[in-house]
């Protein structure tokens, strides 16, 4: 038998999952244990959840009495250090199942009356706005336990973020480690990817096509909330791969009150047909602002950058275009100059290439920043897949950060550079001294002198003077250099 059909012995095998319930509770025991086993992992999980830096603990399928019922949460989360320590309860969920309110009431009840810190839950489902949680509670309930929600996205983003950019210490916890990423990116994990824009999403897209979407209309707030959460798995996703925080741009008022987000994109939505969201990678010159338009069918992706301050107009212009080298030719390219609404002008890439001048309307205008744009047909589908919205939106931000935005960097001045003084420049500075004189370095030959001495005991020109006469008035005869001529 050929050995390449031959599978290869895991830490976490996804072999004999038989249900929901059984894909819970391994996807369950396995992350806790992993979170144990690897310190530095279950540190980067826990330590934004308000949990103290110490040893982690984990159990699963703890039993809890509340009322007349017996409640088996599906996992605990202890830290301890000294005499503190922060305890969460874990309810999970794997596939497209979803988190119950009445299910985590009861587990906010349980943690308040053990005096726990907080309830923490895990599924595929990703909130629209980082920190708000995905099911609706009653905020009675979390006036003394804290609500807390991880996605599998972000979960497994943190496991390859750990492992490949910020190490593990130990060779073997890191070889665990990689086991349980293998073990989520597996399609039988339950660990799923963002694959549904939602039921409303067919007639929400054809009333907005129909242009006849209004903002009461049942399911909008399904599909705007969902293309929030697409941007989010987005940045989770191209983080992962870059090995840094990834992360949507929002406001503090809309951090602070997540419906006004969702308000606004909902009157975009009505009013245009579009659906914007902007995410922040760090290091790089700009946010990537994405912009889906379902009347037209097109998603695009721009940058906005500052151009340089100094040089002509053109010149600016060039510099631009020498950092999009490896672009293509269909990229826009906008030109902003000072006091002016909106773009100058804007052409395609190929065409500025060509002819840098083509963006300068007025010389008389100083160009402030410049704007890169591209963009590309949008799918339809509500799942994944070809002709699928999801695959159309995750494929154009990826493709834009490898053609534009990893290569662009923002303009920095030069440094002042320090004037050469010429031989004849110094001359002009000091034309009286002699240029034999005009060393300041320290001699062996340079006498203490006296008190009329010059620096590093030179003598000044009053004590040569002087000397010239002491030595003329007895009946010296002297060269022009004070020296005696010799006869």
């Amino acid at each position: 038998m050929a050995e390449h059909s031959w599978n290869e012995a895991r830490l976490i095998p996804t072999s004999g999952i038989n249900g929901a319930e059984e894909q819970e509770r391994r996807a369950t025991s396995a992350l806790l244990a992993v979170m144990t086993a690897v310190r530095e992992y279950g540190r980067a999980l826990v330590r934004p959840l308000g949990a103290p830096a110490g040893a982690i603990e984990c159990f699963i399928e703890v039993p809890f009495v509340l009322g007349e019922r017996k409640l088996y949460p599906d996992g605990l989360i202890r830290v301890s250090r000294g005499v503190k320590s922060w305890t969460a309860l874990v309810e999970v969920k794997t596939g497209s199942n979803e988190l119950a309110a009445e299910q985590l009431e009861n587990y906010l009840d349980i943690a308040r009356d053990q005096g726990f810190d907080s309830v923490l839950t895990i599924s595929n489902e990703i909130p629209a706005v980082a920190g708000q949680h995905p099911t609706k509670i009653d905020k009675r309930k979390l006036r003394k336990v804290n609500l807390h929600h991880l996605s599998w996205s972000q979960v497994l983003a943190e496991a390859v973020m750990q492992k490949e950019f910020r190490g593990v210490a130990d060779p073997d916890q890191a070889w665990i480690l990689g086991e349980l990423i293998r073990y989520l990116e597996h399609s039988r994990s339950g660990a799923l990817e963002f694959d549904d824009m939602g039921e409303s999403w067919t007639s929400v897209r054809d009333a907005v096509a129909a242009g006849t979407l209004r903002a009461t209309d049942k399911g909008i707030a399904t599909v705007v909330a969902r293309y929030d959460a697409l941007l989010r798995f987005a940045s989770l996703s191209l983080g992962r791969r870059l090995g840094t925080e990834v992360v949507p741009v929002l406001t503090r008022k809309e951090l602070a009150e997540p419906a006004l987000r969702a308000q606004s994109l909902t009157q975009q939505l009505c009013a245009t047909g579009q659906m914007s969201g902007a995410i922040r990678i760090p290091d790089t010159v700009g946010q990537l602002v994405v912009t889906a338009d379902l009347r037209s069918g097109r998603v695009s992706c721009h940058v906005d950058l500052d151009a340089p301050r100094d040089d002509r107009a053109t010149t600016r212009v060039n510099w631009l275009v020498r950092q999009l080298k490896n672009a293509p030719d269909s990229a826009r390219v906008e030109c902003f100059t000072a006091h002016s609404r909106g773009s100058s002008a804007a052409e395609l890439l190929r065409t500025v290439r060509e002819t840098p001048g083509v963006l300068i309307t007025d010389p008389a205008k100083e160009v402030r920043a410049f704007r890169v744009a591209t963009s590309s047909t949008v799918g339809t589908k509500r799942g994944r897949g070809r002709g699928a919205f999801i695959d159309s939106v995750l494929t154009a931000i990826d493709s834009f950060y490898a053609e534009f935005l990893g290569d662009l960097k923002a303009w920095s001045a030069a440094p002042p550079k320090m004037r050469q003084v010429s031989p004849t420049e110094s001359a002009e500075i000091e034309p009286t001294r002699p240029a034999s004189l005009a060393s300041t370095d320290f001699s062996s030959q340079d006498g203490t002198g006296d008190g009329r001495a010059g620096v590093l005991g030179v003598p000044s020109p009053a004590g040569r003077d002087e000397k010239a006469h002491s030595d003329s008035d007895k009946g010296t005869d002297l060269s022009r250099d004070g020296l005696p001529r010799q006869s």
